[in-house]
């Protein structure tokens, strides 16, 4: 196979077994997010309060896939919805005093587990990996 057929191939595989893994170290530690929901509850707990739009924009997901994961989460009550005061047609998503809760033991776990999954790889070959990353995504912008 050419190199340049098993780059995607070798890229989704690595996203897919890295979301497994997470999800298995969250079940573990008693948390109850998705990979996915953490990445909007990581969002949310930098910015507090972000429009349903711009999550699915930061997260490049659909905004029908970002509802999804944010009624979940309402449903867990780690946010909630408020509608902007400038724009109806706008839903806010704001962190519950729930979500905030959750926060640091949650951060702790990620980041653990990114070092882990990171053992043995140094910050120059980690720098390269980044930057040939965003090359390929300039490439396809």
């Amino acid at each position: 196979m050419l190199i340049i057929k098993k780059i995607p191939v070798a890229i989704n595989f690595l996203n897919c077994k890295i979301k497994k893994h997470f999800s298995d170290v969250l079940q573990s530690h008693d948390i109850n997010l998705t990979p996915e929901q953490y990445l909007v509850m990581d969002i949310l707990w930098d910015e507090e309060s972000l429009s349903q739009q711009t999550i699915a924009d930061i997260l490049q997901k659909d905004k029908n896939s970002v509802t999804k994961f944010i009624d979940s989460l309402e449903k867990k009550g780690l946010v909630y919805r408020s509608i902007d005061k400038n724009d109806r047609r706008i839903n806010n998503i704001i962190v519950s005093e729930e979500g905030r809760r959750l926060k640091q033991k949650t951060t702790d776990v990620a980041v653990n587990t990114m070092e882990s999954i990171l053992d043995g790889i140094s910050e120059d070959e980690l720098a390269t990996c980044i930057t040939v990353m965003e090359k390929i995504k300039k490439n396809i912008d």
